[in-house]
């Protein structure tokens, strides 16, 4: 998919607005940390028509938080992991959450 592809079809949190360049720039960060992250399949940015990268504003908060472990002294690879699972925690607390508002307060006592 091509980020012209995607338009429309994104909220402004996912759309690809931002070059490598830019996204480095905003991140203090080299390219080079960029395509590291993504070789580390951390983030996949997508591809504008010509194939440059592009990154959305989800994807720099997650390259933000990789980047301030691997500052920290923490190995990217294992940033990267650190990075995925935080992300899998959040989701599944905000899962639970969801499910605990739509349960019954009180289930129906069984016959």
């Amino acid at each position: 998919m091509t980020a012209d592809d995607s338009f429309g079809r994104l909220d402004d949190d996912d759309y690809p607005a931002y070059t490598m360049g830019r996204a480095a720039e905003m991140l203090n960060t080299t390219q080079g940390f960029l395509r590291a992250i993504g070789e580390a399949r951390l983030i996949t940015p997508l591809r504008s028509a010509g194939g440059h990268r592009r990154y959305s504003r989800y994807q720099l908060r997650i390259a933000a938080r990789a980047r301030e472990l691997v500052d920290g002294g923490t190995p990217i690879e294992a940033a990267c992991r650190i990075v995925i699972l935080e992300d899998q925690l959040e989701e599944a607390q905000r899962i639970n959450a969801e499910h605990h508002r739509t349960r019954p307060v009180n289930p129906p006592a069984a016959a």
